[in-house]
This record gives structure tokens, sequence and C-alpha cells, in this order.
């Protein structure tokens, strides 16, 4: 008996009201895709810690590309290969209902058949599509079983040009990114990249926020924040009806009740269990070197 899917996970988010526009982003995302008929590249990977706004920076580039797109939002429940390969197949079913039909039956089926004849079966089957597509698989750093790497990098090895496939991560995933870099097959954008500028840092506290802060109060918040979006979205939320915004600024810091709830749960909670308890340790320390 096959088991149902949430049918939320293959949804495209939708975006925020008033949002700001990453335009050199988006030129650049666009920039690196350029295709006729067939992508130039197989793989962009969009690669940075908690709330530096990855998600929200492809679903704005997914909305404004005039092609069809599949979206696949991951979480730990995806770490079977099994259920992880079902909801990829349905994601791909996006674009065209029939498509991935014969592997999903080989994957479905009583008997047990070699992986390698899935994914070919599967590959060939996206090859024989008439249009270029992009696939995004959201949050892959939640997968950390080894089987499912390899079968990404066995599609990514022999991924048709008609497909494109877009990760988000807060991680390096265990995919031959090196090789596929060497080839000039995939597109990186990290969190140097993500950090907000002076000005979309101006424009999401003044015209968003609706903040009255000087050019000194929001470039002291730049450099407490780095740029870090999600750090501006909760400072903005502090400051809502203080009197004292200056002084709340200068008094800014990771200690913050919104930050630590935010890192708590977005951070900590989704860390092992062995590295929590290294970092709960370890906090007490003023000073801690890397031997």
């Amino acid at each position: 008996m096959s088991v149902p899917l949430l049918k939320t996970k293959l949804h495209l988010p939708h975006l925020r009201p008033h949002l700001v526009s990453r335009a050199h982003l988006l030129n650049r995302l666009n920039e690196n895709l350029v295709y006729t008929g067939e992508f130039t590249r197989r793989l962009t990977l969009i690669a940075a810690p908690a709330g530096y706004g990855k998600t929200t920076l492809v679903t704005e580039w997914l909305c404004d590309r005039n092609q069809p797109v599949a979206w696949l939002s991951l979480d730990e429940s995806d770490n079977d290969p099994t259920r992880f390969l079902t909801y990829f197949i349905a994601a791909l079913q996006q674009i065209q209902e029939e498509l991935g039909q014969s592997a999903s039956a080989m994957l479905q089926s009583l008997q047990t058949l070699p992986v390698e004849i899935i994914l070919t079966t599967l590959i060939n089957e996206i090859e024989s599509l008439p249009h270029p597509f992009i696939l995004t698989l959201d949050d892959y750093h939640t997968i950390r079983t080894p089987a499912i790497h390899q079968h990404l990098a066995f599609i990514l090895d022999h991924q048709p040009t008609q497909m494109h496939l877009v990760l988000t991560t807060r991680e390096d995933p265990l995919l031959p990114i090196a090789r596929l870099r060497a080839q000039q097959q995939v597109l990186e954008i990290r969190q140097q990249d993500l950090r907000f500028t002076t000005g979309e840092i101006t424009h999401f506290l003044r015209q968003v926020m609706n903040l009255s802060l000087s050019s000194d109060e929001i470039a002291a918040l730049e450099r407490r924040t780095e740029g870090w979006i999600a750090g501006l979205q909760l400072a903005a939320l502090s400051m809502q009806g203080r009197r004292d915004l200056k002084g709340f600024i200068q008094a800014f810091t990771g200690s913050s009740r919104y930050i630590l709830d935010y890192l708590i749960e977005e951070v900590f909670a989704q860390q092992s269990e062995g590295v929590q308890d290294f970092l709960v340790k370890t906090s007490i320390l003023d000073r801690l070197s890397g031997p």
C-alpha cells in the first residue's frame, strides 16, 4: 500500500508582501542560466546558514521565469531512500503528469530492483521531455542518508540537458560539487553573496518596517548583523514601539530574546545530539581555540 504524499511539500512557497527584491542576485541567476532549448549548467547551489533568505530568493526568481518549475520541500522524514525518490518523482510530475510513471511503478513493486535501473528509467523519461524545466530541492541539508546522496549524484552525472537542479542548503551537500565546479556545471551563491547590502537594509528598515532611523543607526545595525536578514527582521520587530531606538541599537546583540529564540529553534535544535552536547559544554568558555 502506497503512503499518501503531503502535497503542500510540492508547492512553491508564497512570497511575502513588501518583499525586498534582490535584483543583483536575480540577474546573476538569470545570466548564469543561459539556454537555447537546453541548460548550460546542471546545478545551482545556494548554501548559507539559517536566515539568509535562500528560499525567498529562489521563490522570487522562479516566479519571474517564464518556464515550467517544480518544487520539493525536504525535511527529516525524507531520509528514507524510497520516500525520497517517491517525492522526487512526484515533484517531477508537477511538470508533466505522466513523467516518472515507469520508475514509480518499479519503486513500488514488490520485486526488489537495483536502484540504478530505477534511476536510469527515470532519467530516460526526463530526457524525453520536449522543453526545459527547473526542479528545486529546498532544505537539502536535512538529508543525511548516504544512499540518497549517491542517488542524486547519479542523477547529476547523467542529468538530461532539459533539466536544471537547484539546491538550497545550510551546509555543503555530499555531492560531487568540486567536479561540477571544474566542469563549469554549477553556479554557487553563498553566505557572502546573500548578505543584505546597505541599500537593501535601508529599504527594509525604512520602507518595509516603517522605522525612522538615521543613516548612522542603520550603519550600526548593519555592523551588528553583518547583513543577516533574519537578524535585521528580529531587530526591527524588537524596535517596534520603542522610544530610545539609539540605545536599543547600541545594546542589540545575540543575547536579544528574539535572536536567542530563533537560534534555539532554527540552529541549535537542528543539530545532532552530539553537537548539541558539545555546544552546551563549551558555551561557558570565554574563549575557544580550534585544537
